[in-house]
């Protein structure tokens, strides 16, 4: 059964399973991932590469995983595809790996929708699609999700983006985020921000850091962002991971292959532990 905050008109999908019973112990460290999947095909849109970027984000063994422009349905693609999954696609990429998991529809449209989403081996206590669409047609989200760590009883925070093409727009977006952590994350809650920003010009962590005190892995680690776009040869830094209240231990950026096959954007995973 869902849990009683979830509004329906958000579209809104978690499943969870009850906490272990066994004695809490603090958990030190875990592993996420965020990618672009762009819908689940390859660059261009050439190929169905669900099944494939399956097998990859397995492979990567993260314990959160944050998602965009992941496909909640598609009428056209599901009759022309025979591969395509009876589940949705975060159904179908949590399958038996990641106990819980969320989704925000952020666009809708006649043939099906599409949106964020966390996977997580975490239970998710509660979550919240934030709609931070600005004028025009492109349609954007932050999907809050608010997780317990078994080992430790910590209340884990963690916040999928996905901003807009205009710079404009995203200003204002990075705004909302940060009234989002500073209304809805305790000040000494762990957090975990991470999607596409679209931040070419490099403005967001300057942003962050002043009003919600966010820090970036690859900064932090490399003294750099992370070029992600396009997969390929990545020229562009365009996708983040940011932190409060943990330390980096190690960051990579996926652009080699199958990945420079799965998405136009490279995925970039962190591994971090709790202070």
């Amino acid at each position: 059964m869902a849990p009683a905050c979830v509004d329906p008109v958000l579209a809104l999908v978690v499943r969870s399973k009850p906490m272990s019973k066994a004695t809490q112990k603090p958990l030190p460290q875990f592993k996420l991932l965020t990618l672009n999947m762009h819908k689940g095909f390859s660059i261009f849109n050439r190929r169905f590469v669900l099944h494939e970027l399956r097998d990859a984000v397995r492979g990567i063994g993260a314990d959160i995983v944050f998602l965009q422009e992941v496909l909640g349905s598609h009428e056209k693609h599901s009759r022309r595809h025979a591969s395509w999954p009876k589940a949705t696609q975060y159904e179908f990429l949590a399958d038996s790996i990641w106990s819980d998991f969320a989704y925000g529809r952020n666009s809708v449209y006649a043939r099906g929708h599409h949106g964020n989403a966390v996977l997580s081996k975490f239970p998710i206590l509660r979550y919240k699609n934030h709609d931070v669409s600005m004028r025009g047609p492109e349609r954007r989200g932050l999907l809050h999700c608010a997780m317990k760590l078994p080992e430790s009883g910590l209340e884990l925070h963690a916040v999928c983006v996905h901003l807009g093409l205009a710079e404009s727009h995203r200003r204002q977006q990075l705004e909302l985020m940060c009234e989002l952590v500073n209304t809805a994350v305790p000040p000494d809650a762990p957090l975990l921000v991470a999607g596409d920003f679209n931040d070419w010009r490099k403005r967001a962590n300057a942003i962050l850091e002043r009003c919600a005190g966010l820090q970036e892995v690859f900064i932090a680690a490399n003294g750099r962002v992370a070029r992600t776009f396009p997969s390929r040869l990545p020229l562009l830094r365009l996708d983040r991971i940011y932190f409060r209240n943990a330390r980096v231990l190690r960051t990579e950026r996926l652009s080699a292959p199958p990945w420079s096959r799965l998405s136009d954007h490279a995925a970039l995973t962190a591994e971090v532990e709790l202070v």
